[in-house]
């Protein structure tokens, strides 16, 4: 979503750092283009407006304009501005002083919310907690069936009720089987409207006063753009929201609802959503996204994705095969598999300090059908092969190209590349290369 602004805002700060010392003339054309971006992207006019007005008065500070890294200063500036306008801190859900929680969801048609539902048990759940879904969206029977289908997917409990019943019995019963259930937290999926009126307003009231949900989350979706923040306005008027949930952040929309919405209705993004998986949802860290916007990276992120995805034991298994420089293409395609666990290979890449800054400037794109391929190759190989390829001849290669709907030539690349690989490994193991350094 950020990728235009990002580079963009790249090429800036690229021209403020070959400079050396700044004038004051330098700092306001560099954000004259910086308020052009911003706009561009469609970020709130009076958000931008602030956020210019900050930048000016802190980057024109003197120890700013007489550093010798003044442009880093500048950028440093840039991203402490950035992280407070998306919100400062990450803000958490609010336990209730008595379980369960209840999560009151609410948002037009469209915008993921029954999805989100499910996506948000997931996520509570794996932190320990003990979902019960509710499906409290009965104008459309498709939502109640979705949410059903979704909670047998995950193995968390749907509570659901005839489309005949009123929202308001429903989620009563529902806390009912709550207790039953020894559930810590319920999550309601309450009725969407393709717009805002006041029969679901209404309704929405009915089922808060019922409830008294600890959080009332409003599901929006990013790629709507102003419309979004026009949406969080009057829902958070007339409901009263304790945060909101941003979904399809992964889209290539402009990305401005995503920067202003905090600004613009004082409601904190509490999650955003950032795929189609169910385990594509993430607590917003505003630190962490303003650093990826300005191509600096988010290890943090990537760290604890890795954490989720790898095995312990796996992991020290590999380590002690790369010590020992006895990796196979077994060992390969086990890692290949983890690795696109953790998501789309270009959302990794934006999340390594300068990758995603390289891969722009070189108008390389990250190849997510190349390691299916590679994946392909390997799987038509015998054990034999995958842990033995120098026994890979002619014939094994045409063979194993028709196998994997490849040539022989995508074969003979792939077994150049892992001699290469291993070549390395030997080098590391005898301490040659980079192992004293990774030790």
């Amino acid at each position: 979503m950020f990728e235009v602004l990002s580079e963009r805002l790249g090429s800036v700060f690229k021209r403020l750092g070959s400079k050396g010392r700044l004038t004051e003339r330098d700092v306001d054309e560099a954000l004259r283009e910086v308020r052009l971006v911003l706009l561009e992207a469609d970020v709130n006019f009076k958000v931008v407006k602030e956020f210019i007005a900050r930048l000016r008065e802190r980057s024109l500070d003197s120890q700013v304009l007489e550093s010798l890294t003044a442009a880093q200063q500048v950028i440093k500036v840039v991203n402490e501005e950035l992280t407070a306008i998306l919100g400062g801190g990450p803000s958490h859900l609010v336990p209730a002083s008595h379980p369960p929680t209840i999560v009151m969801l609410v948002g037009l048609q469209g915008s993921g919310k029954t999805t989100t539902a499910a996506k948000l048990a997931l996520h509570l759940r794996s932190s320990g907690q003990r979902p019960l879904l509710v499906a409290a969206d009965l104008r459309r029977p498709a939502a109640i069936e979705q949410l059903v289908t979704l909670g047998n997917e995950l193995e968390i409990p749907v509570y659901r009720e005839d489309t005949s019943a009123k929202p308001v019995s429903v989620c009563a019963h529902a806390l009912k089987r709550a207790r039953e259930l020894a559930a810590t937290c319920v999550i309601a999926d309450t009725g969407g409207r393709l717009h805002i009126d006041e029969a679901m307003m209404k309704e929405a009231a009915e089922i808060k006063r019922e409830l008294k949900p600890a959080e009332v989350l409003l599901v929006v979706d990013a790629m709507t753009g102003q419309d979004a923040v026009r949406a969080a306005e009057e829902f958070h008027a007339k409901l009263g929201l304790s945060g909101l949930i941003l979904t399809k952040m992964d889209g290539d929309a402009r990305g401005g609802a995503a920067l202003s919405i905090k600004s613009v209705t004082g409601v904190p993004v509490k999650f955003i959503g950032t795929g189609e998986k169910l385990d594509a949802l993430e607590t917003f860290y505003p630190d962490r996204l303003a650093s990826r916007i300005l191509g600096m990276g988010d290890l943090l992120t990537l760290v604890e994705r890795a954490e989720k995805t790898f095995d312990e034991e796996r992991a020290r298994k590999l380590e002690k095969k790369v010590r020992h420089a006895t990796l196979d293409l077994e060992d390969f395609l086990e890692q290949l598999k983890q690795v696109q666990q953790m998501g789309p290979l270009s959302q990794l890449v934006e999340m390594i300090p300068g990758l995603s800054t390289i891969t722009r400037r070189s108008s390389a794109e990250v190849d997510e059908g190349g390691l299916k391929k590679i994946e392909a190759i390997i799987l038509s190989m015998t054990h034999q092969e995958r842990r033995n390829p120098e026994i890979i001849d002619g014939r094994r290669r045409r063979r194993i190209a028709r196998g994997s709907g490849t040539t022989s030539q995508d074969v003979n690349q792939l077994l150049n590349q892992f001699r290469q690989t291993q070549k390395l490994m030997k080098q590391m193991a005898q301490g040659r290369g980079l192992w004293p350094m990774l030790r």
